[in-house]
């Protein structure tokens, strides 16, 4: 069952549901009564990406093909956006990246809900060869705060890979944004962070998996969002190591802060370990802003509001700041500064 399959036959019986453990927390078939039609073609100028000044290479969904690839040992920054401009359309967007051994690429994937009510389903395939580099940064934004979102990323890494994702979003009426990673071991490595800024009504689970085959592999993943109002905020985080992937070395942290006693955080990290010399930890935190920081702060003459933006941008500031990009560092942090600012 799948967003997808019930986009393409109609069917709302192929939709997720509560019944199915993944999807507990983002239940779309209680959600979506009917699904809108296929969107017609846009016109109109689309706006400039927030990551426009970096990039060589564009593809917007809906041109053809879409398709990123990077030739052995060359470096490339690159542009995916997918545009949801059609009021109350459907549609599934798709898209390979390849990076051969030893290439480069630094990936601005961005998320761009233009309309009202729209339903996307993204699925994303990741190809990473012997000693290749990805950096991908997920920008998610929903300007009306209506729409649905599902984006899946299947990531396979060959030895000596390195793979680091971080996931930006602001939310959506209901949005899952899920990555699984088949990871070799052979010295090969995996990032996962992602911070979440939620206000209103908006939803956001990400959902990442990582299975360990090989020996000698690692994993670092960091996640931390904020919730405001009667927003909800989801993480499911797996880790799955395999039998015979010895010497593993993973870590996962989810810490979110809940500004509103109608928000809500649900979390579920995961260790699935088969394998007897490793290491492995994951640690997950809920709770509201340091009050005695939040005093002394005041004490010396920081007004209440600008406090409390101030610790929480300081409290999401250990995510952005793992961002290797320079450039998408600061607007990260732009990002995350204009959401707390007030902004929905």
């Amino acid at each position: 069952m799948s967003l997808a399959r019930a986009i393409e036959t109609g069917d709302l019986a192929q939709l997720p549901s509560r019944r199915d453990e993944d999807w507990h927390w983002t239940d779309l078939r209680g959600l979506l009564r009917a699904l809108p039609p296929a969107p017609t073609p846009y016109r109109g100028a689309l706006p400039e990406p927030r990551f426009a000044a970096f990039i060589e290479a564009r593809i917007v969904n809906g041109e053809a093909p879409a398709l990123i690839r990077v030739a052995p040992g060359e470096r490339q920054t690159a542009s995916l956006r997918i545009i949801a401009a059609g009021e109350a359309s459907a549609h599934v967007a798709a898209a390979t990246i390849e990076v051969a051994a030893g290439a480069r690429l630094t990936l601005f994937e961005t998320y761009e809900g233009l309309a009202t009510g729209a339903v996307v389903e993204a699925d994303i395939e990741i190809r990473l060869g012997e000693g290749a580099r990805l950096e991908r940064i997920l920008l998610a934004e929903d300007a009306s705060a209506e729409g649905v979102l599902v984006s899946r990323a299947d990531v396979t890494l060959a030895a000596h890979a390195a793979f680091a994702q971080t996931v930006l979003t602001s939310g959506a009426r209901r949005q899952r944004i899920e990555t699984r990673v088949a990871h070799p071991g052979a010295g090969a490595s995996a990032r996962l962070d992602g911070v979440y800024l939620l206000a209103g009504q908006r939803h956001a689970d990400l959902t990442t998996v990582v299975t360990h085959a090989g020996m000698d592999g690692t994993t670092d993943q960091l996640t931390k969002g904020v919730v405001s109002d009667q927003a909800r905020g989801v993480f499911q985080g797996r880790i799955v190591v395999q039998p015979g992937a010895d010497k593993t070395d993973a870590r996962m942290g989810h810490h979110a802060l809940v500004l509103s006693d109608r928000a809500e955080v649900d979390a579920k990290p995961e260790l699935e370990i088969f394998a007897d010399d490793v290491a492995c930890a994951h640690g997950n935190t809920v709770g509201a802003l340091d009050e005695d920081a939040l005093f002394y702060a005041e004490q010396r003459g920081i007004p209440e509001p600008e406090a409390r933006a101030m610790l929480t941008e300081a409290f999401l500031g250990e995510v952005i700041d793992r961002i290797e990009h320079e450039g998408a560092r600061e607007i990260a942090r732009a990002w995350a500064a204009e959401r707390l600012g007030g902004s929905t």
